[in-house]
């Protein structure tokens, strides 16, 4: 008696998961119609929709209106995007009122709360203006699952989403060499390539949310090397090294990377203006932690560089760049470069 309602529950999730199939293999299949015989992206035919101008918004923005494409912005401060409607770009007051005249609306701003208001809330937000074909990039750092979500309900409208989380900060936003990790159809991320390649080298990373990975793994990777180059500094003024020929001599053998070419003299000089700020880059530790977690694994090194990078907020430099981590290494050994 007891086995009709458990084969009843059985087949219920059979139907589910076929009719969640059947949607995708249908979706996919209205993206490549989409796409077949249209025209490459082009400033003649593609409008395009800015959320979030900040650090690094303001360059990627630049470059677009540079290329020649309208450029409909919004962001929560809007004399902080003057120097983009100064130069072409033009304003929207909302969101929805950016998708609402955008064919392509991309977004780059603080949190995973953000990403979500900015694109999902229900009346203000991008999707709810986006017309059926329209895409979402988001450049977020952000949660994965998010990501996942964000694309689902894209596709419950007709319309597409792409995760493209950037890596190369403030000077490679600037100079159009951003490291962009994208996730979601191939097609649309091909599709995209003319628009991405105005800001950097664009790689596909596979499905919805794998954008966010790649990001994730690779502020992992960044932060431990940050570490290791403050922690270099610091060993070197105590043995009374000269730390511009120190940094000079190491950034051409195994211990260059671009976390010294970026940040070596920015920490001599005192430089700690945010190219990424520090709160964001707890942020995305924070993202790092909770997926180490439901991933089953440990990394050491990933939750000393978090701690350490919190003791920073904890002392009110969260919006100092994440090269001010050099203040907390001071502090923990009572020493200055300065000195």
């Amino acid at each position: 008696m007891r086995s009709k309602p458990l084969f009843r529950s059985l087949s219920n999730i059979q139907y589910h998961s076929h009719l969640l199939s059947n949607l995708i293999a249908g979706h996919i299949r209205y993206t490549m119609a989409t796409l077949a015989g249209t025209e490459p992206i082009s400033p003649s035919n593609t409008r395009l929709g800015w959320i979030g101008t900040g650090v690094m918004g303001q360059s990627m923005c630049s470059h677009l209106i540079k290329a020649g494409y309208t450029l409909t912005i919004f962001t929560r401060t809007q004399s902080k995007a003057q120097p983009l409607l100064d130069i072409g770009a033009h304003w929207a007051s909302s969101p929805n009122a950016v998708a609402s005249q955008s064919d392509v609306v991309f977004s780059i701003v603080g949190y995973p709360s953000d990403v979500r208001h900015v694109l999902l809330h229900p009346t203000s937000g991008a999707l709810s203006g986006l017309s059926p074909s329209g895409i979402l990039v988001d450049m977020t750092t952000s949660d994965p699952s998010l990501a996942v979500e964000i694309a689902d309900s894209a596709a419950g409208k007709s319309c597409f989403s792409v995760d493209a989380p950037v890596s190369g900060g403030d000077r490679g936003a600037r100079n159009g060499t951003l490291s962009i990790f994208a996730g979601g159809d191939e097609s649309i991320v091909k599709h995209l390539h003319p628009i991405f390649s105005i800001m950097g080298k664009v790689n596909h990373m596979g499905g919805p949310g794998k954008g966010q990975f790649a990001k994730l793994a690779n502020q992992i990777t960044i932060c431990s090397t940050m570490v290791g180059l403050i922690e270099g500094l610091i060993y070197a003024h105590k043995a009374g090294l000269d730390l511009p020929l120190y940094l000079d001599a190491i950034s051409s053998g195994a211990a260059g990377s671009k976390s010294l070419d970026l940040y070596g003299q920015r920490i001599l000089k005192r430089d700690f203006e945010a190219g990424f700020y520090v709160n964001h880059f707890v942020k995305d530790l924070g993202i790092c932690l909770r997926e180490c977690e439901k991933m089953g694994i440990c990394l050491p090194g990933l939750a000393l560089a978090q701690q350490l990078y919190v003791s920073l907020k904890a002392h009110g430099e969260g919006d100092l760049g994440t090269q001010a981590l050099i203040l907390s290494l001071e502090r923990l050994n009572n020493t200055s470069l300065k000195s």
